[in-house]
């Protein structure tokens, strides 16, 4: 079996159906893009993000995808509903929180701290195609269009 990377340095690509060995919290940390995906498998996705100071990772709904989310540092508001202009269900996050989001879920994070908000974020399915690489919210803006 290939030895994959272990140490807390992983290259930030993505290692597709690989089997993978990493530290997710330095990963997720040294992260400086909106949205990096690191593995993309069959059934499931991991991504890291940053958001910067008061931004959000913009109001959105995934039809047919159930999505966790682990807030690594930083602090941030969490939003969620049955409808796009109508997210009541509100909570404060910080490192360490887990956020479960189910399929067809409305739902906004936004950073709350004074530094930027750092998570990874599990898509099953798949949410991002192979790859994806978005160094800024206006970039990821730009792909969905």
């Amino acid at each position: 079996m290939r030895r994959h990377n272990c140490g807390e340095h992983p290259e930030i690509r993505d290692y597709g159906c690989e089997p993978f060995i990493f530290n997710i919290n330095h990963a997720t940390n040294m992260n400086e893009n909106f949205r990096t995906t690191l593995w993309t498998g069959r059934d499931m996705q991991l991504t890291l993000m940053s958001i910067p100071v008061c931004g959000d990772i913009g109001v959105e709904m995934h039809q047919d995808v159930d999505q966790f989310i682990r807030v690594e540092s930083g602090r941030a508001t969490v939003y969620m509903g049955n409808c796009r202009n109508d997210l009541r269900e509100i909570g404060c996050v910080d490192g360490n929180y887990a956020i479960l989001i189910p399929a067809g879920t409305w739902h906004n994070i936004v950073n709350t701290g004074n530094r930027p908000l750092k998570l990874y974020s599990l898509y099953a399915p798949p949410q991002h195609p192979f790859g994806t690489l978005h160094r800024t919210k206006a970039d990821a803006e730009h792909d969905e269009h």
